[in-house]
């Protein structure tokens, strides 16, 4: 019902999105039947297309051409599909969205290439693009995803935190990409500046209050919601938000260092997760995601008004409040 909903608020772009689908299809077309099979189980495990979808508004404020966009679309959809398979691989994650990863699917060396894969994939389509700001700009999220990625490692399991090592590795791993969906969006297309750096900073809150929303549902959504265990980051050591508001209380601290001890049986996970599900660390997390989703509209505001400007509200209100 949630993605649905999501899917409405652009319906007006439904044409040029199933362009992007297609595109997406052909580019992870290799010679490889092993590749093959494996990627487009990942593409069709039906993500939201969220970086697309802002890749396209944003190119409607400038001079929107589909064949253009696509040259931006696709990458970016390319590094965030790289990034999940090799985070699976880090995390030992066996489901996303309720299906299988591919490294469950398969084993963690296929899941491996196929991200290696779809990354070299993203930096063809690249080439097509004739700004060298939009390379620039491709370039380093790439380089900052990996880095990212590697400190997520770094970090795991590591429950005494500062907020701001999360909001870092947020940052990195969503917001990031997001912001440069929309910035690149708006440079392709021509926008001025002003509008492009509207843009991005739009993307960088929104990524900021999506990612926050993303971990807070991890605790507050069913296992069927979710497509996976609920209370997943915190068994995988990914020490999140809800978690930093409350390591250092006496009541938690034992129940959490005893989650992160890999030795939780099923009874005892849904347990914890209710605990913190009815803790306060729940709306203390709520509260820090609308700051950024006000600092999102904020930036909105700014821009020219438009049908694109009304899509984009619509969409930064779904992201910051949905449910699953």
């Amino acid at each position: 019902m949630e993605k649905m909903k999501l899917k409405m608020l652009y319906s007006d772009m439904r044409s040029d999105l199933d362009f992007i689908e297609k595109e997406l299809e052909i580019a992870v077309n290799s010679s490889s039947d092993l590749l093959n099979e494996a990627s487009l189980h990942l593409l069709h495990a039906g993500g939201k297309r969220i970086r697309p979808v802002f890749v396209l508004l944003a190119g409607k404020f400038g001079h929107y051409q589909i064949d253009q966009m696509k040259n931006v679309a696709v990458p970016l959809e390319l590094i965030h599909m790289a990034s999940l398979v090799h985070d699976d691989v880090i995390d030992d994650s066996e489901m996303r969205r309720g299906k299988l990863t591919v490294k469950a699917q398969w084993n963690n060396r296929v899941a491996m290439y196929t991200g290696d894969f779809i990354f070299a994939r993203a930096l063809e389509y690249i080439t097509k693009i004739q700004n060298p700001q939009a390379h620039r700009i491709l370039s380093h999220a790439m380089v900052e995803i990996c880095v990212g990625e590697i400190i997520q490692i770094e970090d795991k399991f590591k429950l005494d935190q500062r907020l701001q090592d999360y909001f870092r590795r947020i940052k990195r791993k969503t917001a990031l990409l997001i912001a440069s969906s929309c910035e690149l969006g708006a440079i392709v297309s021509g926008a001025d500046v002003k509008t492009a750096n509207h843009l991005k900073r739009f993307g960088y809150y929104v990524g900021m209050s999506f990612q926050i929303i993303d971990d807070i549902l991890d605790f507050t959504s069913s296992d069927k919601e979710l497509g996976k265990p609920a209370g997943s980051d915190l068994i995988q050591g990914n020490i999140t938000l809800p978690i930093l508001f409350l390591k250092d209380s006496p009541e938690f601290r034992p129940a959490l260092e005893y989650a992160l001890s890999g030795n939780m049986t099923e009874i005892e996970r849904l347990a914890l997760v209710k605990r913190i599900r009815e803790s306060d660390a729940i709306a203390k997390s709520k509260a820090i995601s609308n700051l950024y989703l006000q600092k999102a509209l904020n930036e909105i505001n700014a821009l020219p008004t438009s049908l694109a400007k009304k899509s984009l509200r619509e969409i930064a209100l779904y992201m910051g409040k949905r449910k699953f």
